[in-house]
C-alpha cells in the first residue's frame, strides 16, 4: 500500500506539468533529491531482488523524472 501510495502520488504533478509545461513553482532541489532517492531504492531492490520495490521505484523515478527534465527544459 505504502509503495502504491508513493507512487501514485507524483501521477498528478507530472500530468500537470507535462500538459502546462509550467514548471516555475516547484523546486528544483526536491525533484533532484527526488529523483536521485528513487534511483537508490530502485538499486536496492535489485540487490534485494524485491520486485515491488523495483517496480515502485522505477514508476516514481519515471514520474519524477519527467517533471525534472521539464523543469530543466521548461523552468
Amino acid at each position: 500500500i505504502a509503495a502504491m501510495c508513493t507512487t501514485l502520488a507524483y501521477v498528478p504533478q507530472a500530468i500537470k506539468t507535462i500538459r502546462t509545461k509550467q514548471t516555475r513553482d516547484l523546486s528544483l532541489a526536491l525533484l533532484i533529491l527526488i529523483t536521485t532517492g528513487t534511483l537508490f531504492w530502485t538499486i536496492y531492490g535489485i540487490l534485494l531482488m524485491d520486485w515491488i520495490l523495483i517496480l515502485a521505484n522505477v514508476l516514481t523515478g519515471s514520474f519524477s523524472c519527467t517533471v525534472l527534465i521539464y523543469k530543466l527544459r521548461f523552468g
